[in-house]
């Protein structure tokens, strides 16, 4: 039974779908990025995943104003039984309104595709083993945004 005197902290999160890709590398030294398009150069080293079901303009309205008030956000990446947790914050300055990316940044820079700036990781950061998974096209990877509502 849960006991509903006891306080505690709501959580806003945010799921999104993608998909692995034969060009996945993973090796940018300060960003990583998710995105809609359907194919992925040689020369992407940021992107982890292809395909995504929704890009930043998609999000909720309540994620994009939890994030844009600077709170921590956790950006989970699964696939299969595997997790990585990457660590990053939100900012007033962020617009959220690209149509086919999210950047997520080790740095303070923000333009039109930024998620979220100040990350614990970036695309070389993130486990090897899923990196190694979404370097196939059949790979199916779930991000979960999830910002705490404190």
């Amino acid at each position: 039974m849960v006991n509903l005197d006891f306080p505690f902290s709501p959580m806003i999160r945010e799921i999104i779908i993608c998909k692995g890709h034969r060009n996945v590398k993973a090796t940018h030294r300060s960003t990583f990025e998710i995105t809609r398009e359907d194919y992925l150069t040689e020369r992407g080293d940021c992107i982890i995943c292809i395909s995504a079901d929704k890009a930043l303009k998609d999000l909720s309205q309540e994620v994009k104003e939890a994030i844009r008030s600077g709170k921590k956000i956790k950006i989970l990446i699964r696939v299969g039984e595997l997790v990585d947790e990457v660590t990053a914050y939100g900012d007033p300055r962020l617009t959220l309104e690209s149509e086919t990316s999210m950047v997520i940044r080790k740095s303070n820079w923000i333009d039109g595709r930024t998620l979220a700036i100040k990350a614990n990781k970036a695309a070389k950061d993130i486990d090897r083993r899923i990196v190694e998974r979404l370097k196939d096209p059949n790979t199916t990877a779930v991000i979960e945004i999830i910002v705490d509502d404190e």
